[in-house]
């Protein structure tokens, strides 16, 4: 990896260093949400959890860590999951 040339180049790195893993740290979250919704079998549960999903997933896109279109593509999967049963 190459150097910071000046200052200024140096203090952006540590800011973007602490930037990924902080979006790290939301994107596992939204995964993880979205894994567990999925996997919940007791349709009342389900619908919580899904709430919950949603309320992350929003959160993530209007951060920008995802794209909006990618959050609405998975709530309204999670959505359309609810009405299977």
């Amino acid at each position: 990896m190459a150097k910071a040339k000046n200052k200024s180049a140096e203090k952006r790195h540590r800011q973007s260093e602490r930037a990924r893993e902080r979006n790290k740290r939301y994107r596992t979250q939204a995964r993880t949400a979205v894994k567990e919704a999925r996997a919940e079998k007791n349709q009342e549960k389900k619908k919580l959890a899904v709430k919950e999903t949603s309320k992350i997933l929003d959160k993530v896109a209007r951060k920008g860590i995802i794209h909006k279109n990618k959050a609405a593509r998975l709530k309204s999967r999670l959505a359309r999951s609810l009405k299977k049963k």
